[in-house]
């Protein structure tokens, strides 16, 4: 704690940006405890709600884009030669490889609530050609509601902000399942409203 307060005491909201995109990229930095930190801060009037969820997000955004790229254009040897400084293992690698055969791009969302998954999920994006328009759509998306919930939670929770950290270690299954949960109920939604257009349209045809 005492570095992210350095961290935020000298460089403020850049210092938030240039965290997230180190640790996104797959440094060992504690992301979830960073963010909920930044939301203590909020809690203590040191900070803004608003430009704390901003910084968090660009910094987020970019880490996770740089890592897409470095996946399409360096491949899946540089993971593996290189992924083990930053501990992205290969147990890790083919862990993401199985989950993504289940869920496709949606693990992109789901990613960054799973400590070990989210450093990954991006460069393989890259090395498996996802386009720019299907990656950045999950992908930021994902990034929104990780960086609202946890920055959210640390202003609420004030004080006793570092549970948070505990319940994640603890209880990272059950936040996995219910985040497949809510990926599922939104695609039938989407899915419904979609096939509802379409049932209009050919019925005005």
């Amino acid at each position: 704690m005492q570095h992210f307060n350095y961290l935020i005491e000298h460089y403020g909201y850049v210092g938030i940006f240039i965290a997230l995109v180190g640790g996104i990229i797959g440094l060992p930095l504690p992301d979830e405890v960073l963010l909920t930190f930044v939301g203590y801060n909020v809690y203590l009037g040191r900070m803004s709600l608003l430009p704390s969820i901003l910084f968090a997000l660009i910094g987020t955004c970019v880490g996770i884009s740089l890592s897409y790229f470095l996946g399409m254009q360096l491949g899946l040897p540089f993971l593996s030669k290189f992924g083990p400084k930053i501990h992205i293992t290969e147990p890790r690698i083919v862990k993401t490889k199985k989950l993504y055969s289940k869920l496709g791009p949606y693990l992109l969302i789901i990613g960054y609530f799973i400590p070990g998954v989210r450093h990954i999920t991006a460069y393989l994006a890259g090395i498996n050609s996802y386009s720019i328009k299907k990656f950045s759509l999950f992908a930021f998306a994902g990034a929104a509601l990780w960086c609202i919930t946890f920055i959210t939670l640390g202003s609420f929770l004030g004080p006793q902000w570092k549970i948070v950290h505990d319940y994640v270690s603890k209880y990272g299954t059950y936040i996995f399942a219910l985040g497949i949960f809510f990926v599922v109920i939104v695609s039938i939604i989407f899915w419904q409203k979609r096939g509802g257009q379409k049932k209009n349209h050919l019925q005005r045809t």
